[in-house]
């Protein structure tokens, strides 16, 4: 293989990638992801130590130890959009040499914990919920840019969505690792994630615009595949699921449930929720 071009790869002066501004060395094995930059120090403050810190656009990076155990915690921004740029500049950190620009040949892979917040889809998902993404169902367009392998299964539940949406593209369906899920979140509710592009109107949401699917809520909420049925929905798991497959990491998404859509309720504590699930996290990463 040849390498990779100095503009498919950008990397700045000192050697880091181009966004995240990290070098190999800055990142662990370990690594659990935030959408809101502020949440990276609600996370790192349990850290017995921070070796390492970066602030580069939306992208904050701490590394250090909990527990003896080297752990790095990232924020991405929302949207999958943030997600394509995150996860292909850190896979390039453990199996690109960024010096000869060229693939190795022994792939590394990363554990990856993205601990989010979400509304819920069904009246019975309570607030406060702690939900793991079993599978993920993007409704955005990233992945009409990627080969991305889906079995029958996930085809024929993306296939199905698009023609009850009248989507003018087709969304993707992919699930979390099991490795993950089994380890962290063997006592949460399991439920399935639908990915939006948007936070107003592609979830829903009527503010002063029309909305092109004024049913969206409801075709989600009712949509079910025998026993599949879709449980919250989020800007970003897709996209996680979606490159974890494709790079070869494993991932899992863990959601602190403060909406609930059908009852149109909201989480009066929802600082004490999100807490709660990061120390869930930390202690069982």
């Amino acid at each position: 293989m040849p390498p990779i071009g100095q503009t498919d790869l950008i990397l700045n002066k000192d050697g880091s990638v181009y966004h995240l501004n990290l070098k190999p060395r800055h990142i662990s094995e370990n690594i659990i992801t935030v959408g809101d930059p502020s949440r990276v120090f609600a996370v790192s403050k349990y850290f017995d130590d921070i070796k390492f810190e970066m602030n580069r656009r939306e992208f904050i990076t701490h590394t250090g130890t909990y527990k003896g155990k080297k752990v790095t915690v990232i924020s991405t921004g929302m949207g999958t959009d943030n997600i394509e740029i995150f996860f292909t500049e850190l896979d390039a950190l453990v199996n690109i040499d960024l010096k000869t620009r060229k693939e190795k040949s022994e792939k590394k892979s990363l554990r990856i914990v993205r601990v989010g917040t979400s509304g819920s889809l069904q009246e019975d998902i309570v607030l406060g919920t702690h939900l793991a993404s079993d599978y993920a169902v993007g409704i955005d367009s990233l992945m009409c840019f990627y080969k991305l392998p889906q079995n029958k299964f996930e085809k024929g539940i993306a296939d199905q969505l698009q023609k009850k949406l009248r989507l003018p593209y087709p969304p993707y369906v992919v699930n979390g690792s099991h490795e993950l899920k089994e380890q962290i979140a063997y006592d949460m509710v399991e439920g399935n994630t639908v990915t939006c592009p948007g936070f107003y109107a592609p979830q829903g949401r009527r503010v002063r615009l029309d909305l092109k699917i004024p049913k969206l809520l409801e075709e989600l909420n009712y949509y079910h595949n025998k026993e599949f049925w879709l449980t919250n929905f989020e800007m970003e798991t897709a996209a996680y699921y979606a490159f974890g497959r494709m790079l070869g990491h494993e991932v899992l998404s863990v959601n602190a449930i403060l909406a609930n859509r059908i009852k149109d309720g909201f989480a009066k504590n929802p600082t004490q929720i999100v807490d709660s699930l990061i120390k869930k996290v930390l202690n069982r990463i």
